[in-house]
């Protein structure tokens, strides 16, 4: 049975073999001694896409960094995303783009939106780039419109190995696995890009349709009326991989809050309210607002969007922070509105710890500083803290494994030199002499890895150390 956190789809092979590494069931890697800084990048006639001032960026940028081995990763890593997953082209005269997770060959709401992130910042100065953008916001369009329940899209209706799974499948469906940041993240691509470029060209009929099919699933999911359309159930070992109740999932009381019922790791919640979520629905939901109010001149939905925002975010107030006996009031990372609540973190974003990088919470909230320290610490059950390093991980890969996405959240989390330091320090030193990033590493050692082609972590590294650069922080 192959899953998200281990496929290895052969028509991969190619590119991912010039990656070294291993998934979790190979055998772990043999030492490789006297690593030569060779540019790691498939070669210029094999890259997917290519953009003139993401190579200016990334050779000015070298210059910044001192240290030899991070100004080789940074080249490796952050044009990951165009070099290996990008798929680019028009349809039916619309820009298109169909972004690869890596390693697997569908497209996920939330890392496509996530892997092209940090070139919005720069597309502004290459049309070829902002038209893959609009490519990227296109194709998304199309996925909600086809169904905004699912997270994981086929580029065409081909079916996958999860069609037999019990839910609404389509043959353009890879995966049906209702979360709510899957619908948040093609929001927030959107608003920033629209920001930086002034570009409104994709915001069109059918993109406001798009966005009034999130808005009615984030209704339905409050569960007012009753449990709402969507329901999942998988044949499965793993228990994160399926619902209770017949596919509904724990029950919840109708508070305000939207139910999640997968988190961003793609596992089961056992809570329903995801609390980093529903706070990042709230960012989304007034970004939302405004882009409506601005350029598609609809008052009327703009304000739906902002009553539900701010309902979501006083029920969130009221049922999502908890009093720990040693860190004051924290943020819960899940409850029921019950009274049960769920404290811990989980290294996929969104996250408690990666709520400021969002812009869902401020830095120095103090509720937040104090749940960073709780997340931090070994009081949440998923830090884990080896030879190799300190992180956060999850129950989708399981105990003593770190996400360097949670490293990457700490640097953007924080404005103590020392502890960016550390972070960078240890995701240099974590890469296992391959040049990239990881699903996971073994906290004690990080040739014991997980997933050797994962472009998500690969431009969110990227992203991290341009900025650090840029700010002279490295």
């Amino acid at each position: 049975m192959s899953t998200r956190r281990d496929f290895l789809k052969a028509g991969s092979l190619s590119i991912a073999g010039m990656m070294l590494g291993r998934n979790m069931f190979a055998t772990p890697n043999t030492q490789i001694k006297d690593v030569k800084y060779v540019c790691k990048r498939p070669p210029v006639e094999k890259r997917q896409f290519r953009s003139d001032i993401v190579e200016k960026t990334i050779a000015s940028t070298k210059k910044k960094i001192k240290d030899p081995k991070l100004a080789w990763m940074f080249e490796n890593c952050f044009p990951n995303t165009l070099d290996t997953t990008c798929e680019h082209k028009i349809i039916n005269g619309k820009l298109d783009t169909f972004i690869l997770t890596g390693d697997i060959h569908a497209m996920w709401l939330r890392d496509s939106s996530a892997q092209v992130f940090p070139y919005v910042a720069l597309s502004g100065k290459d049309k070829g780039l902002k038209d893959m953008l609009i490519g990227v916001i296109n194709r998304q369009t199309n996925c909600i419109l086809i169904d905004p329940y699912a997270n994981g899209f086929n580029e065409g209706p081909t079916g996958s190995e999860w069609e037999s799974d019990n839910t609404d499948m389509k043959p353009e469906l890879h995966e049906r696995k209702w979360e709510i940041d899957s619908l948040c993240y093609p929001i927030r691509l959107a608003y920033h890009f629209w920001k930086t470029t002034k570009d409104e060209s994709a915001f069109d009929d059918n993109w406001e349709k798009a966005m009034e099919s999130i808005y009615k699933t984030f209704k339905e999911q409050q569960r007012k009326e009753n449990l709402g359309p969507y329901k999942f159930t998988r044949k499965t070992d793993r228990q994160g991989d399926t619902l209770l109740n017949f596919g509904y999932g724990s029950p919840v009381n109708p508070v305000g809050m939207i139910v999640s019922s997968f988190r961003p790791s793609d596992d089961a919640t056992l809570f329903g309210f995801l609390i980093p979520s529903n706070l990042f629905a709230v960012t989304s939901l007034r970004q939302l607002s405004e882009m409506l109010r601005k350029i598609r001149n609809n008052a009327e939905f703009a304000d739906r969007c902002d009553t539900l925002a701010n309902e979501v975010e006083q029920a969130v107030q009221k049922y999502g922070i908890v009093k720990h006996p040693k860190y004051g009031l924290i943020y819960a990372f899940e409850v029921d509105g019950f009274g049960s609540h769920v404290l811990m973190d989980d290294a996929n974003v969104p996250s408690l710890l990666a709520l400021p990088y969002l812009g869902c919470v401020e830095l120095e909230d103090p509720i937040y500083q104090n749940t960073r320290k709780f997340i931090l610490s070994e009081d949440n059950p998923y830090f884990f803290k080896g030879k190799a390093g300190e992180g956060v991980g999850g129950p989708h890969i399981g105990f003593n494994y770190i996400w360097p996405m949670s490293i990457v959240m700490r640097a953007n989390t924080t404005n103590d030199p020392e502890e960016i330091k550390m972070c960078v320090q240890m995701l240099r030193d974590t890469d296992a002499d391959t040049g990239f990033m990881h699903e996971t590493f073994h906290k004690d050692n990080p040739k014991d890895f997980t997933r050797s082609w994962f472009a998500w972590a690969n431009t969110l590294f990227g992203e991290l150390i341009l900025r650090l650069a840029n700010e002279k922080k490295l």
